[in-house]
């Protein structure tokens, strides 16, 4: 095992870090649909290069239901890891808000709740609330999450660095499910983490370490079957991953594109993360044919 990635699973589970960039207080004005950046084709490619993906960290990138506000983290002027927020106005993206990062970002498909870690934040009328706990199933010491996705029926699927495993709790008859671990076929390798639920359910993509990978971790995908089981661990392939950490894998909420990202050089407090893109397409393309 490569010394990296350990120090990213550090890194993501912080709550400040002190880097050798720091984010400009004033960002350039962005113009058109997905912060002004040509989209991409079957090819991962860098996004926004040298405007947000810098030569510093910039990760945990996510647009908000109707793709006119887009978030990502990176350390402010104190050293300190800041999501970034930008609305779209008048088909220029301005930024209109930052707050402390205290989880991995993810909004759900209602645009209504921002899921950070063990906590989220309720959309109000001028930006968002202030963090508000999950409650005692959730916030305890046992479990180390970094990152939380819903599905809409209200789904939890989240990691825990402290165990290496990804768990599911469901919501039946209204009330939510005590958490349990995913099957062994996800929750195999080292370092599983980042976890992404479809909004309908239909597949779960995260990352993790395995052998036969194509660098230290790697992004994978399994379908829902037909019997409501998970199929198998799918490498999502050379179009994707690296020879680097890729990691953090989500899609957009207009379900065109897949973000992720990879390390590019470093570790621990140098460390130089950037953020990707692909058409979603390839989702549809690694699909087992017996399920298209």
């Amino acid at each position: 095992m490569k010394p990296i990635f350990p120090s990213v699973i550090i890194f993501l589970s912080a709550l400040t870090l002190t880097s050798g960039s720091s984010a400009q207080d004033k960002f350039p004005i962005f113009e058109g649909p997905y912060m002004g950046q040509t989209p991409p084709g079957k090819t991962a490619e860098v996004f926004a290069p040298g405007i947000i993906s810098t030569d510093g960290w910039e990760l945990e990138a996510v647009f908000a239901p109707g793709m006119e506000e887009f978030y990502f983290v990176t350390d402010n002027e104190e050293g300190r890891a800041t999501i970034y927020g930008f609305r779209l106005d008048d088909n220029k993206w301005h930024k209109f808000t930052e707050m402390p990062r205290t989880g991995e970002p993810f909004i759900t498909a209602d645009g209504q709740t921002m899921h950070l870690a063990k906590g989220h934040r309720h959309r109000t009328a001028s930006g968002w609330s202030e963090v508000q706990s999950k409650g005692p199933m959730f916030d305890h010491d046992d479990w180390g999450i970094m990152r939380l996705t819903a599905s809409t029926r209200g789904t939890y699927v989240f990691d825990d660095y402290k165990s290496s495993e990804v768990r599911v709790s469901r919501i039946v008859d209204g009330k939510r499910q005590a958490p349990t671990g995913l099957p062994e076929h996800i929750n195999s390798g080292e370092f599983t983490a980042h976890p992404f639920i479809a909004p309908d359910e239909s597949y779960l993509i995260w990352d993790s370490e395995r052998e036969g990978g194509y660098g230290e971790s790697d992004l994978y995908i399994s379908y829902r079957q037909t019997d409501g089981s998970w199929g198998p661990a799918i490498n999502m392939g050379p179009r994707v991953n690296s020879d680097k950490d890729d990691f953090y894998g989500s899609v957009t909420p207009d379900g065109k594109f897949l973000m992720f990202d990879r390390t590019i050089s470093g570790s621990g407090r140098n460390v130089n993360v950037d953020i990707y893109w692909i058409d979603a397409q390839i989702i549809e393309d690694l699909r087992p044919q017996n399920q298209q």
